[in-house]
C-alpha cells in the first residue's frame, strides 16, 4: 500500500471546525484510492518535526510527502527529499502570491529564497487554479512540472432537484456564500448594486450565507443603505447541506470577491446546477455564466446592478442548462491526485 504523508499548517479541529477542510477532503478522497495517509497539522517546525519522529518510531515511513501550502513545514519535506530521496509535491491554496493579496513579496528577501527552493525541488506543483499557478510564476516560484487539482464538492450538491423551480413565485432569488472578509469578499460593493437594483424594481431576493470577521460592521453598513425591507435575507453560517439546499432553492449565485484562489462556492454553484455570476476570480473564468469586470464590482454600483438583473432576467440565463461534470467529485479528485502520485515515484525527479 503507498504511504503519503500530508504536511499541512490548516486542517479541522476542535477549535476550528471549518479550518483546512478543503485539505481534510483530498485526504478522504486519496484514502478512497486505496492510500495509506497520514496527517500532520502544524504550523512550527519543532512540533512538525515531532510528529514526524513519532510516526517514524511506529515504523511508518512516507513513499511520498504531499505539502499543502508552501511553509515552514516544507523545510521537512525537502530534508526528506535530499537526504532519504523520498519524494514530495506541493498542492498550493495560499492567496498571499495573488497581487490582490501581495503577502510573498512582502516577506524577508531569505524566507522568499526557501519559498522558491522549496518548489523548484518538488516533484509537482498543484495548484487549485491558473490565476494562482500565474500568480506564484510571477513572484519568481518555478518548478518543471504544473498542473491544476479541483477541490472537492460534496456528494450533495449534485443531487440537483426541481422542486424550487416548480414553486410559483413572484421573485427570483440571488445566493451570495462567502466567509464576510470583507478585504477579499466585497459584499459591500455588492450590497451597493442592490441598493441601486431595488431603485428600478424589487421583484428579486438576496440570500447572504455566512458569517465571518466582518459580518457585523456588513450589516451595519447594508442598514445605512436603506435597501426596502423584505429584499434581504441574512442565514448566518449553515453546515454545507444547508448551503446545498439554499443552492437548490436560488435562481443565481453572484459572487462578487477581490481575489480568490479558488472559490468552493463556484464549484459547488456548478454542481447545483445554478447560474454563476462572479467576478474574475479563482475558477470564475471557467466556470461562469457571466463575468462582472473588477473596477465595475467596486466602483460601479449602478453597472454592476445591470450585472445582477441580467443574470436573474436574460432569457440566456433564465433558460441555463446544467454542466455536465464531474470533475469536482471525491472519486475524481482521488484519482488524479493518485496519479500524480505514481507518475513522481516513477520518474527520475
Amino acid at each position: 500500500m503507498l504511504k503519503v504523508l500530508f504536511l499541512t499548517p490548516w486542517y479541522p479541529s476542535e477549535k476550528d471546525a471549518m479550518s483546512g477542510l478543503f485539505v481534510q477532503k483530498h485526504v478522504e478522497a486519496v484514502r478512497a484510492q486505496g492510500v495509506d495517509v497520514r496527517v500532520i497539522h502544524s504550523q512550527e517546525n519543532m512540533d512538525t518535526i515531532r510528529q514526524y519522529r513519532a510516526l517514524v518510531d511506529q515504523g511508518w515511513r512516507p513513499d511520498l510527502v504531499q505539502l499543502n501550502v508552501i511553509q515552514k513545514q516544507g523545510l521537512l519535506a525537502l530534508a526528506l527529499w535530499e537526504k532519504e530521496h523520498i519524494p514530495y509535491i506541493i498542492v498550493e491554496h495560499w492567496s498571499g502570491y495573488l497581487p490582490e493579496n501581495g503577502s510573498f513579496l512582502k516577506m524577508s528577501a531569505w524566507k522568499q529564497r526557501i519559498y522558491r527552493r522549496i518548489a523548484r525541488k518538488a516533484g509537482m506543483i498543484l495548484t487549485v487554479s491558473e490565476r494562482l499557478a500565474q500568480a506564484m510564476r510571477d513572484c519568481g516560484i518555478r518548478n518543471a512540472q504544473w498542473g491544476q487539482i479541483h477541490n472537492v464538492v460534496d456528494d450533495f450538491f449534485f443531487e440537483q432537484i426541481t422542486n424550487h423551480k416548480s414553486q410559483i413565485t413572484n421573485h427570483k432569488t440571488l445566493l451570495h456564500v462567502s466567509c464576510f472578509d470583507e478585504r477579499a469578499k466585497n459584499v459591500k460593493g455588492l450590497l451597493r448594486a442592490a441598493k441601486m437594483l431595488s431603485e428600478k424594481r424589487q421583484d428579486w431576493r438576496l440570500i447572504l450565507v455566512g458569517t465571518g470577521v466582518d459580518y457585523e460592521e456588513v450589516r451595519a453598513y447594508a442598514d445605512t443603505l436603506a435597501i426596502p425591507d423584505g429584499l434581504l435575507r441574512w442565514t448566518g453560517e449553515l453546515t454545507p447541506r444547508e448551503v446545498a439546499d439554499e443552492m437548490q432553492r436560488a435562481d443565481a449565485l453572484v459572487l462578487s470577491s477581490r481575489y480568490e484562489t479558488y472559490g468552493v462556492v463556484l464549484a459547488e454553484a456548478v454542481a447545483a446546477g445554478l447560474p454563476i455570476l462572479s467576478t474574475p476570480v479563482g475558477i470564475a473564468e471557467e466556470v461562469a455564466d457571466l463575468i462582472v469586470p473588477q473596477e465595475i464590482a467596486q466602483h460601479k454600483a449602478g453597472t454592476f446592478a445591470e450585472f445582477l438583473e441580467t443574470i436573474l432576467w436574460s432569457p440566456k440565463i433564465t433558460n441555463h442548462k446544467s454542466k455536465t461534470t464531474n470533475q469536482f467529485t471525491a472519486e475524481a479528485i482521488g484519482r488524479k491526485l493518485a496519479s500524480v502520485y505514481d507518475s513522481c515515484l516513477h520518474r527520475d525527479i
